[in-house]
C-alpha cells in the first residue's frame, strides 16, 4: 500500500515502523506475534483520502464498512 498520511509521518517520527495492512483473522494473528516477539503494537485505520492523493487503488475502501475492517499495523521495540 502506497498511502502515506501526515499521521503516518508523525508515528514514524515517534519510532513506529509501518509493517503492513491487514484485516481479520490475520490482523489478530499478526498483533499477537509481534507482541510475542517483544514489540509494542499500534493499529491505525486506513485513510482512503491519503490513498487517493497518492494515486493508489482505493477500491477496497470505497465502502466505509469495508475500510473499517482494515488496519495498518505499526510496531516499535518495547
Amino acid at each position: 500500500m502506497t498511502c502515506y498520511s501526515s499521521r503516518q509521518a508523525m508515528l514514524e517520527k515517534r519510532g513506529w515502523t509501518l509493517r503492513f495492512l491487514a484485516d481479520e483473522p490475520r490482523l489478530t494473528e499478526a498483533v499477537e506475534q509481534y507482541r510475542g516477539a517483544g514489540f509494542e503494537v499500534h493499529l491505525e485505520p486506513v485513510d482512503p483520502a491519503a490513498c487517493q492523493q497518492s494515486s493508489a487503488c482505493t477500491a477496497c475502501f470505497d465502502s466505509p464498512r469495508a475500510a473499517d475492517q482494515f488496519k495498518l499495523i505499526f510496531t516499535r521495540p518495547a
